[in-house]
């Protein structure tokens, strides 16, 4: 299969399950309860809601640390990355370098990474304007 290439135009990426099915069903279901509760008033009414709310808490948890793990291998990735291609003046930036500034610098070529990585540290540039900064697009198609 042949994957279109990334750009920062179209590198965010939605998943069908999660975007289009479950967050809008647990959403309506919350809506829905919340609904009920007001128009019964009952303990079990506002059982159901609570429970409501905890089905949709628990969805935005979960994605949420399954994001931070990924952020961490990114972290991880880059940082080894840094190490091989920054020339040694440039290696003490590494550590100056922000969890989102990594994330942004996974995108860039090894080409321009060092010339990046000295932009991001002296400006403190941030996610957005790294990620557009970047001439050579390097994809990241295992994100979700």
């Amino acid at each position: 299969m042949e994957r279109k290439p990334q750009s920062f135009a179209n590198h965010a990426k939605l998943d069908p399950a999660f975007h289009f099915f479950l967050a809008p069903l647990l959403l309506i279901l919350f809506v829905g309860a919340v609904r009920s509760a007001l128009n019964e008033a009952t303990g079990l009414a506002w059982w159901r809601a609570g429970m409501a709310f905890g089905l949709l808490l628990l969805m935005f948890k979960a994605r949420i640390y399954a994001l931070k793990v990924q952020d961490r291998l990114i972290r991880l990735e880059e940082r080894l990355r840094l190490q091989r291609v920054l020339p040694a003046h440039q290696q003490e930036l590494i550590d100056q370098i922000t969890e989102q500034q990594l994330v942004a610098l996974r995108f860039a070529s090894d080409g321009e990474l060092p010339e990046l990585v000295e932009r991001a540290v002296r400006e403190k540039l941030p996610l957005k304007e790294i990620k557009q900064s970047i001439k050579s697009w390097r994809p990241d198609y295992f994100r979700v």
